[in-house]
């Protein structure tokens, strides 16, 4: 039997390793806030080994940004130990019956960001829509999957 995961992948760790492993030149080392030291990469080496067209910061281009979006880049990336739990009670089949587990879609109450890190793995490809309600950030439907789960 395989060996269930209880959290979501580091994806900051994953893009460090392809980084690394593509530009080895650009791997370094520094102190964090805490004294520690990290491995890290060099951002003027890796400029200068893809040596192409890179942007610098002073030049203009268009992009989509907000307050606080390296923050959420951050956040987006570290991996979460949570689960999806079913809840048959919340359930509802496709005839409207209380507790039925026949439908095609899913309910799933909790974090936005959290249960979009959590269905990234498991329903890759399977997912036909994700609607998130702005008014009550807990909503996300899917339409491949007969349960209702909640974020635990």
């Amino acid at each position: 039997m395989e060996k269930l995961k209880m959290h979501t992948p580091d994806l900051a760790e994953e893009n460090y390793k392809k980084l690394a492993a593509l530009f080895p030149n650009a791997v370094t080392e520094t102190i964090d806030e805490e004294g520690n030291v990290v491995r890290s990469i060099d951002k003027d080496v890796l400029m200068q080994e893809i040596n192409s067209k890179v942007v610098d910061d002073g030049q203009e281009r268009y992009q989509f940004t907000w307050p606080d979006k390296r923050k959420a880049i951050i956040l987006a990336n570290q991996p979460i130990a949570k689960t999806l739990r079913f809840e048959q009670e919340k359930s509802v089949g496709r005839d409207g019956t209380p507790g039925g587990t026949d439908s095609e879609n899913i309910y799933i109450e909790g974090d936005n960001l959290d249960a979009l890190k959590l269905l990234q793995e498991t329903y890759l490809g399977k997912v036909k829509m994700i609607y998130i309600e702005m008014q009550i950030p807990v909503l996300i439907k899917e339409l491949s999957a007969p349960q209702i789960l909640k974020i635990a």
